[in-house]
């Protein structure tokens, strides 16, 4: 695929994420897990701002890796190429793959205090909706591609299982993060395998324990695996953010692109009590 090819496949996926985000906002004003409260309208403008601003980082990551990853094909390099089975299966692998390096990437960027000065840029939303999933600062889109260019080069994924495994990550990214209501036993059975809302609502809390839970991305086994899950049911009621980030100023789009150069603390697990300078 030519580069040109790739970048108007990259904007197609860009156009199917906004109206997947645009049917899940739709969703979320006819079943709601809480009603649109003062920050549900408050942090539209700086989210959606950090959305696109996120799409264009990626969009360059994302050309520049799915090339080296063409160009490594024709060189047969990697572990997969070698060792898989080949076929379907080795698709199969390549994805779970590459949702395990989203797994360690974010389980990284909670206990270590560089990373995470970033990635609480994220974790800083006082309501959490499908327009939170993307509110990423551009330092995370370098650590998150750091891990997952890794990933891809070492185990030689193909093309073909990048763009698979990058167009499901985005859409169960939204699904996860939308605040949307589900019953609580079919929220329940879903976590057993997936990443589920109300799973993920729990990653979202001010409570530390809490948010060193329920990491993954596609799939939930690599929390049951590592011993980070917390059942889904306690996602029906948290108190989202982080405390001492709530000023309106603090919540702007300049005021989050400049969080991660603030006084942060020593680590994430500060974050019940990180008080920064006004």
């Amino acid at each position: 695929m030519t580069l040109s090819a790739l970048f108007v496949s990259s904007l197609g996926t860009v156009g199917l994420i906004l109206v997947s985000m645009a049917v899940l906002a739709a969703i979320e004003t006819a079943i709601p897990l809480h009603g649109r409260g003062r920050w549900g309208r408050a942090h539209l403008g700086s989210n959606l701002a950090l959305t696109f601003l996120t799409f264009a980082t990626n969009l360059a990551f994302n050309l520049a890796l799915v090339m080296t990853l063409t160009w490594l094909r024709t060189l047969d390099f990697g572990l997969l190429p070698r060792l898989a089975p080949g076929g379907w299966l080795t698709g199969v692998i390549a994805v779970l793959a590459l949702d395990f390096s989203f797994y360690a990437a974010h389980r990284a960027m909670h206990w270590i205090p560089g990373f995470w000065r970033f990635h609480r840029v994220h974790h800083s939303d006082p309501a959490v909706d499908v327009t939170t999933t993307i509110r990423q600062h551009p330092g995370e889109s370098v650590i998150r591609y750091g891990f997952l260019g890794a990933f891809a080069i070492v185990l030689g994924v193909s093309p073909g299982a990048f763009a698979v495994y990058r167009v499901w990550s985005a859409l169960n990214g939204l699904f996860e993060h939308a605040n949307i209501r589900i019953p609580r036993r079919l929220d329940s059975l879903l976590s057993l395998v997936v990443t589920t809302p109300n799973m993920h609502k729990i990653h979202h809390s001010r409570v530390a324990k809490e948010t060193d839970t329920n990491y993954g991305n596609i799939t939930s086994l690599w929390d049951r695996s590592f011993a980070t899950f917390t059942p889904s049911a306690r996602g029906l009621d948290i108190a989202y953010g982080l405390d001492g980030l709530d000023a309106p100023a603090l919540q702007t789009t300049a005021g989050l692109l400049g969080l991660p150069f603030r006084d942060a603390g020593a680590s994430h697990g500060e974050n019940s009590s990180v008080i920064l300078p006004a």
